[in-house]
């Protein structure tokens, strides 16, 4: 049997289906992704990414930080890609259960995708940092310099920036859901970000797939491993 075939059968064999996915889930629908040769992570700019997209470097050069997250972490031109689409075909046919998200972008949610983890927050909410009020992420797009809410408080996106704690309760379900899953289905992801990556060692189904360009350190354990694009594996999916 042809490996579509087999993961055909894994999928409709089984009762609690997974998906862990990350930066190379959104890469189809145009959003570069952060460790790859053309990725965010080898652009040049004053300062590293890395050291752009922390607490640290956001309060201490709030301005700085703006200009650079308008420039490359607002990416609301972008449409959910085939598997954005299929996904959330599989979740409403009943044949998955959740979506754990290392993206901020929302494409799962907009794709039709209802329980979904978003492990390091989302770009689609934003809050002033003095009276909680909430802000679309059209409004840090129409603001210049530091946006301000009405009270005068600066308003933060809720994502998780470097050297924050990721959200508690997300962190509980997506652990859970990983725990309870007979099949996961991992793809689009280095496994190099802690502690997202780490929560895969609660798996202990039976079934684990890869979709992933590169080599990881999971590829040992899994059961079937796709090297092409995730749109294109998904496509080939029935629901």
């Amino acid at each position: 049997m042809d490996r579509i075939g087999l993961f055909q059968d894994i999928l409709d064999s089984s009762q609690n289906t997974v998906f862990f996915g990350g930066a190379g889930v959104s890469t189809e629908s145009g959003i570069p992704d952060f460790r790859s040769e053309d990725g965010l992570y080898r652009t040049k700019y004053s300062y590293p990414p890395e050291e752009i997209l922390s607490a640290s470097f956001f309060h201490a050069r709030t301005r700085e930080f703006y200009r650079f997250y308008r420039d490359k972490m607002l990416p609301l031109w972008a449409k959910p890609n085939a598997a954005h689409k299929k996904l959330a075909e599989l979740e409403h046919a009943g044949k998955l259960s959740s979506v754990i998200t290392q993206n901020i972008d929302g494409l799962h949610q907009a794709a039709g995708s209802e329980y979904v983890f978003e492990l390091h927050g989302s770009i689609h909410r934003n809050f002033c940092m003095r009276c909680g009020k909430q802000y679309p992420a059209s409004y840090l797009l129409e603001t210049e310099d530091i946006p301000r809410c009405s009270c005068g408080g600066i308003v933060k996106p809720d994502v998780v920036l470097y050297g924050e704690p990721l959200d508690g309760a997300v962190v509980e379900g997506a652990i859970g859901a990983i725990e309870r899953a007979d099949t996961l289905i991992v793809a689009g992801t280095s496994l190099t970000v802690y502690p997202a990556a780490g929560f895969l060692s609660s798996f202990r189904g039976r079934h684990l797939v890869l979709i992933n360009r590169s080599e990881t350190a999971l590829d040992g354990a899994c059961e079937l491993i796709f090297r092409e694009n995730i749109g294109e594996v998904f496509s080939e999916i029935r629901v």
